[in-house]
């Protein structure tokens, strides 16, 4: 419950955080101020508005599921966030092959007890990124977005 919780938080809070804020050409910027206390409202009024585009995005643009957190274990990242997300542990078996285990989906609560039929997801979706300021960025930081472990609402099932 407080993990879900968590990411509830996490997932607004990079729903206010945007990946990239492209300025456009009336943009100004303003120079830091001491701090002040804004309602949510007014805080997202703040927020420059700018079009997004899915042109030039593919998904084979985000080098997905590489080595992990640690390539000398054998797993790559989806194994890693299934580990990590096992409400009952998998047994790992050569080549960082899974069976057995068992899952709560994030969306609804449904329990999986087969990894193969897991889907991993990003919270912020990979075409949302792209949109968003991705499309700018080199294929390694695509990839490092892609495969981010840092926390644990980046990528869930």
């Amino acid at each position: 419950m407080i993990k879900n919780m968590a990411r509830g938080l996490a997932a607004l809070t990079l729903a206010l955080t945007p990946l990239a804020i492209p300025q456009t050409a009336s943009a100004t910027p303003q120079a830091p101020t001491a701090a002040e206390v804004l309602t949510l409202a007014a805080a997202i009024k703040q927020i420059p508005l700018a079009d997004e585009s899915r042109e030039g995005y593919t998904r084979e643009k985000f080098r997905h599921w590489n080595a992990g957190l640690d390539p000398a274990d054998g797993c790559n990242t989806r194994a890693e966030v299934l580990l990590d997300e096992a409400v009952e542990s998998p047994t790992v078996v050569d080549r960082c092959k899974l069976t057995g285990g068992r899952w709560v989906s994030y969306y609804d609560g449904q329990e999986i007890t087969d990894p193969g039929k897991i889907d991993i997801d990003h919270m912020v979706p990979l075409a949302e990124a792209w949109g968003s300021g991705a499309s700018a960025w080199d294929a390694k930081r695509r990839e490092a977005y892609a495969n981010d472990q840092g926390t644990s609402t980046s990528l869930v099932l």
